[in-house]
């Protein structure tokens, strides 16, 4: 699919537990210029873990966001994510990609904990150029049933999905496209979602790891609610940044170390390296990287320099792109559907 070959611009759609988002990039100059941003809340429990629970709701909700748009059956990439994903660097046999692609669904049976018949898998050799007998290859299986529902889902709502992407992915390619500076060392990519967090971690800017953390703001703001008595509304001013609350480093504090405890484990296997390399530096992103003194608070636990992510650092953003919401509030939970408009087909 040439995709943008023949079009000037292209649309990432990301379909998230607590708001569906939308980004719109121009190719027409000499740098992608993000042209349009919208989103729109889902009601809560319409996706819940990573799975959609009603799928007339959220196909409504991208129907009408699009609608809202001006946008008649858009061509969009979006992505999947979650337990029915996998990730995970093998060795192989070196080979030319070609030949590769032949023995790949044989390769894959010994790592996917998936009935083999019944998922989409693609991998990309991650030292082409080396010259061992051995490959390194990063493989990635998707349940079928999953990229057929949320195509389906799609089409339901106008929209035509050209692209599927992976979360952990599209994330990687913002972050790459934004941050080249931090693709050196190893690097903890964090997205705090509503009810996920999706933890990345990145060597000389090849993700070697991913990692899905059953945390999200979600648990903030319930936190909130039950022991504070507020309101969705209140807890949802406070996790912004809008409104305070007495302690609330307390709740942040021991969100960063539920957070941090995944870090932790995800990145397990560097005290193993011969190399003694460590993790050197988190960035984080999601709705949930702006809640108040999350990141400090990451940073302290981990004893690691932690930064917020800025997906328009290096990607400018035309003037009224956003309208009915602030775009600097909004940026953080912007990453993934940015790495999605920015993926070439």
């Amino acid at each position: 699919m040439a995709l943008f070959g023949r079009k000037k611009t292209s649309i990432g759609l990301d379909i998230g537990s607590g708001f569906v988002k939308v980004v719109e990039v121009d190719r027409s100059g000499n740098q992608p210029e993000v042209s349009r941003v919208a989103m729109r809340p889902l009601l809560p429990d319409a996706i819940v873990e990573g799975e959609i629970m009603d799928y007339g709701l959220v196909s409504d909700t991208v129907q009408g966001l699009f609608q809202e748009m001006g946008v008649k059956g858009a061509e969009v990439v979006t992505a999947v994510g979650g337990h029915d994903v996998i990730i995970k660097k093998i060795q192989m046999d070196r080979m030319k990609e070609s030949d590769a692609r032949a023995v790949i669904r044989w390769e894959a049976e010994q790592h996917v904990p998936f009935d083999i018949k019944s998922v989409e898998l693609d991998f990309q050799i991650l030292n082409p150029h080396g010259e061992g007998l051995q490959m390194e290859v990063l493989l990635v299986a998707a349940k079928r049933e999953l990229v057929d529902n949320r195509v389906g889902l799609l089409q339901d709502a106008g929209v035509n999905p050209v692209v599927i992407d992976v979360d952990a992915f599209a994330l990687h390619n913002a972050f790459e496209f934004n941050y080249p500076e931090a693709m050196g060392g190893i690097v903890a990519l964090v997205n705090v979602g509503h009810e996920t967090t999706n933890v990345n971690i990145l060597e000389d800017g090849v993700p070697i790891l991913t990692r899905d953390i059953p945390f999200g703001s979600r648990r903030v703001r319930e936190d909130l609610q039950r022991e504070r008595g507020l309101t969705a509304e209140q807890a949802e001013d406070v996790v912004q940044g809008r409104a305070l609350v007495e302690d609330l480093t307390r709740f942040v504090d021991a969100s960063a170390d539920e957070v941090a405890v995944g870090i932790e484990r995800a990145s397990a296997f560097l005290m193993t390296r011969d190399d003694g390399e460590a993790l050197g530096k988190i960035y984080m992103s999601g709705g949930g990287a702006r809640i108040p003194g999350m990141a400090e608070s990451l940073g302290r636990r981990m004893n690691v320099a932690t930064y917020l992510v800025n997906p328009f650092e290096r990607v400018p953003v035309r003037a009224g792109a956003a309208s009915g919401f602030s775009i600097d509030e909004a940026a953080p939970m912007l990453l993934l559907p940015l790495g999605l408009a920015l993926r070439k087909a």
